[in-house]
């Protein structure tokens, strides 16, 4: 019987790198998908998907979205107006203070983003029908330990 090698021990260099390698690309990759289908299923630019997802997250006022995008009020709201006239969004003004406009998803708003997110899930799935459970079970703890190491 010959003696296995003990496994190489892993330094935090060795992980960053590969965490480099690795996170990234594949957000980037994610991102490509969740655009191409908000395009190609619904029509809808990248500033249009922005602006529901900021409104399901709480953004409720083209102010917020416009400082949560860096981007001018302007931008914001050219996208309000085509979301709003395709029933995504609804205005409403805002009884104490009639300066302000709130903004709120529509059931078609709210069932845009369920697809596009739901789509995006299944193709991830898809992605990962390859691993087998011991693999999986790999990625789960390292992208819990990864979060608890952010928090």
């Amino acid at each position: 019987m010959t003696p296995t090698a003990a496994p190489a021990k892993v330094t935090a260099e060795q992980a960053l790198d590969r965490f480099w390698e690795t996170v990234p690309p594949l957000w980037g990759q994610i991102r490509a998908h969740i655009r191409a289908v908000a395009r190609e299923n619904f029509r809808l630019g990248i500033e249009q998907f922005q602006v529901l997802r900021l409104i399901r997250q709480g953004k409720d006022s083209v102010s917020e979205i416009a400082a949560a995008r860096n981007i001018s009020r302007p931008a914001v709201s050219q996208a309000v107006d085509v979301l709003c006239s395709r029933g995504l969004l609804t205005r409403t003004e805002d009884l104490q203070d009639r300066r302000h406009t709130r903004l709120a998803l529509t059931r078609q708003g709210s069932a845009v983003l369920d697809s596009v997110f739901g789509e995006t899930r299944a193709w991830m799935k898809a992605k990962m029908a390859g691993f087998d459970p011991a693999e999986l079970e790999g990625i789960v703890v390292a992208m819990q330990s990864l979060r608890q190491m952010f928090d």
